[in-house]
């Protein structure tokens, strides 16, 4: 049986005002959690799979009792924050619904998946809490004490916890944008070209260039190199001014050196240059440019 101040309706909305616990003490989880407790918050609560890990997440979030499992004292807080990997957000929100009280009013949920809308915490909306998502466009590095300036937050579900969504976006310094829960598989796999893609493209760069002669140090120099430049000139002189290479200059006899060439290495390598050199002329199309011949 939860206590009788658990079940009642009397508290105050003060009581639970800018109180939150989080769920999951990785990466997300942690930063999340440090940052509202940066901004005002209190953290109720800090539950992951075992007290070791609750404990190591809770010290990084500077706040909220350990936990390594659901106990009444979860849901005595306004917002719940659900950062578990993709796979387990269902099985956190079942959890939590089998052993919530009567009663969510009031409560706001909220998961951090980039891939999931809000459908998949029903169980919480059905004892009354309202439900959301609200993900981060950021890379979460380990130990990285991050800043949310600027960036990008995707939110989407029920009107309430879309609305307090907005305003913990806003606090972190960070933009709201609405994803509906049908583009967010589009939305993250966007995401995910952006950032893990793009770091394997770096990464293969650099062994591709071993390959050729240069020691490890000069290929992560090299490929860094490149990458860094192309992106500060694409954010710079936009796609058009930015572009270069045989794809956008018509090189086909270079590409097939190449392709020739990538036949040493692991078939990955290969399909994945054709593949993306397929992307480039398709993009290239869309964006009704073509390169120069001194690019």
């Amino acid at each position: 049986m939860l206590p009788h101040r658990m079940q009642s309706h009397g508290r105050s909305s003060a009581r639970l005002a800018r109180t939150c616990t989080v769920i999951g003490g990785g990466r997300v989880g942690r930063t999340l959690g440090r940052l509202l407790a940066q901004h005002g918050w209190r953290i109720r609560a800090v539950i992951t799979t075992s007290t070791a890990s609750a404990r190591a997440a809770s010290r990084a979030i500077g706040q909220g009792r350990p936990l390594n499992r659901i106990e009444p004292e979860v849901f005595d807080a306004r917002l719940l924050l659900i950062a578990v990997p993709d796979r387990a957000v269902a099985v956190v929100a079942r959890a939590l619904a089998r052993r919530a009280p009567p009663s969510l009013q009031g409560r706001v949920v909220l998961h951090t998946s980039g891939a999931l809308g809000s459908r998949v915490l029903a169980p919480l909306a059905e004892r009354g809490a309202s439900v959301g998502s609200i993900h981060p466009l950021h890379t979460f590095a380990l130990e990285a004490k991050d800043s949310l300036q600027g960036v990008l937050f995707a939110i989407e579900g029920q009107p309430q916890a879309v609305r307090l969504a907005q305003r913990l976006a806003r606090s972190l310094g960070g933009i709201p944008v609405r994803i509906g829960e049908d583009n967010r598989s589009l939305y993250h796999a966007a995401a995910t070209m952006a950032a893990p893609h793009l770091l394997a493209l770096v990464e293969a760069a650099a062994a591709m260039f071993q390959q050729a002669g240069l020691n490890r140090r000069q290929a992560v120099s090299g490929a860094l190199h490149l990458a860094r430049q192309t992106l500060d000139n694409y954010e710079r002189l936009g796609p058009q001014g930015a572009w270069t290479g045989p794809v956008a200059r018509g090189d086909w006899p270079t590409i097939r050196r190449h392709l020739a060439a990538l036949k040493r290495l692991p078939g990955g390598y290969p399909s994945a240059y054709r593949a993306l050199t397929t992307l480039e002329q398709q993009v290239l199309g869309g964006q009704r440019f073509r390169g120069s011949e001194g690019r």
